[in-house]
């Protein structure tokens, strides 16, 4: 089943007087892109949720978010500088000593020299919350496949419809073909008979030659079989149940190689005018691609 790239997953649950909110989203990147944004007490979770994420996606850059709420929600802890401590003081006594000062170094002095405390997050690793927070960023990541896999298949009917478009241009292309022929052969023997101001019987095996000259440099027969081939190749890719972005890329890539080459060995107008439409719809197809796992 084809899935879009674009998704997003929300979860929330409680642990004690704990709240845990999980958001996840993604959008389109070639690769499996994964950044996350979680309370510096749960850094060492990191690559835990990371890897939730690895076991159900594919492709696609996503941004998980983590956040905490209630009390004591995040723990801290106080710790004491004691190398700067140490400092202080024994450059204090220096400062005694060599200046011959009298007085006491209290408590109250030391506490309010800087850099004596420190504040710091402690690493909140009890079962019970990993547990909590494993239940919430699966269910995030279950309701984000649930939408890529709802887009995906909206770009599977988009696709299939807009291809159906693209055949309808490549058939009209293959029935133009023969009849550019016959004009080319009209337009000769019209002008050999305007140069020689008579009506006098052409020679039609030049005029054959001359028809089979411009018919090999315009005859794009090679390249309708094989844009035909992608078409069904394109078609058959949609319906594998595995990601196939980057293969349908690589499809597309080849549709518009043969496309082109189409355009640039027409010299018919009505022709010209249906290349340029069936460029417009692989653009089109082009551009949601890019958006499939």
């Amino acid at each position: 089943m084809l899935k879009s790239m674009t998704g997003y997953g929300k979860s929330t649950v409680e642990v004690g007087d704990k709240t845990i909110h999980v958001e996840i989203r993604s959008v389109n990147h070639r690769f499996l892109d994964i950044t996350t944004k979680v309370p510096h007490t749960l850094l060492f979770f990191e690559e835990r949720l990371k890897q939730v994420v690895k076991g159900r996606l594919t492709r696609g850059r996503v941004d998980i978010f983590v956040r905490f709420e209630g009390e004591n929600s995040v723990e801290k802890k106080i710790d004491v500088n004691w190398e700067i401590v140490d400092q202080y003081l024994t450059r204090l006594k220096d400062i005694q000593r060599r200046y011959d000062l009298t007085g006491d170094i209290s408590i109250d002095m030391v506490s309010k020299l800087d850099y004596v405390f420190s504040e710091k997050e402690m690493e909140n690793d009890s079962d019970e919350l990993k547990t909590a927070l494993l239940e919430a960023m699966d269910d995030a990541v279950r309701q984000l496949v649930e939408m890529r896999a709802k887009e995906g298949h909206e770009l599977y009917e988009d696709l299939k419809t807009r291809i159906a478009k693209a055949r309808s241009w490549l058939d009209s292309l293959d029935e133009r073909r023969p009849m550019v022929i016959e004009e080319y052969k009209e337009r000769i023997r019209t002008r050999v008979e305007e140069y020689t101001k008579e009506q006098l019987r052409p020679d039609e095996t030049k005029i054959l030659q001359e028809v089979a000259l411009l018919a090999e440099k315009g005859d794009v027969t090679e390249e309708l079989t094989r844009l035909q081939s992608h078409f069904i190749q394109f078609e058959d890719t949609l319906s594998m149940d595995e990601p196939v972005g980057r293969r349908l890329d690589f499809i597309v890539q080849e549709m518009h190689r043969e496309v082109n080459t189409i355009g640039s060995k027409s010299n018919d107008g009505k022709m010209t005018e249906m290349v340029v439409n069936l460029k417009s719809e692989m653009e089109k197809v082009k551009e949601q691609v890019q958006n499939v796992e």
